[in-house]
């Protein structure tokens, strides 16, 4: 094994990241250099630890594990359900946690409970697609939308949306509430295919620290 190769971490931008940074605090791994909010480095290196850290948009974390421009990334659950990457999803870290699911008005629950053939709303269509297609076999118009999608139903868009849910609070003010759960959702680490053979030792053994904290 070569202890000199620099491990690379991708967090998700944002609570992810600093939830991350946290608990690797907790088993010794730290990194200054990110603690300096006026830092306008892209790159954060810890020359003792032999590791490298940076933030990048959630959806593109996977990507960049995939193709080994990271060897671990930090990300929510729905991310790698959307995405779909060749990754190790290799520890739920627990915290980030809330739900997708199936929201709507009162009176959308009864076309769901039909298998009606029915607009859906989502920034995450594959997730959507999937739910319905392969798990409720209910053909469904899949429309994608990157704003609030709240708007779907509300608008006369769609009759559904598959969105994230943490209180609820945001779809009880505009009349909507949640018809189905689709899955749990939390902060995953991920690694890259080729790093978990090249460096197994150092990886495992970070994932067995990381274990023990959760």
């Amino acid at each position: 094994m070569d202890e000199k190769r620099y491990l690379t971490f991708a967090l998700a931008k944002g609570r992810l990241a600093n939830k991350t940074l946290e608990l690797l605090e907790e088993v010794g791994i730290t990194c200054e250099e990110m603690k300096d909010k006026s830092s306008r480095k892209l790159i954060f290196v810890n020359e003792e630890l032999k590791l490298k850290f940076f933030l990048s948009k959630g959806p593109d974390v996977p990507t960049y594990v995939e193709y080994g421009a990271a060897d671990i990334g930090v990300v929510g659950k729905d991310t790698l359900l959307e995405e779909g990457k060749r990754v190790y999803e290799v520890l739920d870290l627990g915290f980030g946690k809330c739900r997708m699911c199936v929201c709507g008005p009162v009176k959308s629950r009864e076309l769901l409970k039909h298998h009606a053939m029915i607009r859906v709303a989502s920034k995450y269509p594959n997730i959507a697609k999937d739910y319905f297609y392969n798990k409720k076999h209910q053909t469904v118009d899949i429309i994608k939308l990157n704003g609030s999608v709240e708007l779907g139903p509300i608008v006369g868009l769609s009759d559904v949306i598959v969105d994230i849910v943490e209180t609820g609070s945001t779809l009880r003010e505009n009349g909507l509430e949640v018809l189905e759960e689709v899955c749990p959702l939390s902060a995953r680490m991920i690694v890259n295919q080729v790093s978990m053979q090249m460096q197994p030792e150092r990886i495992k053994g970070l994932i067995n620290q990381l274990k023990e904290k959760l």
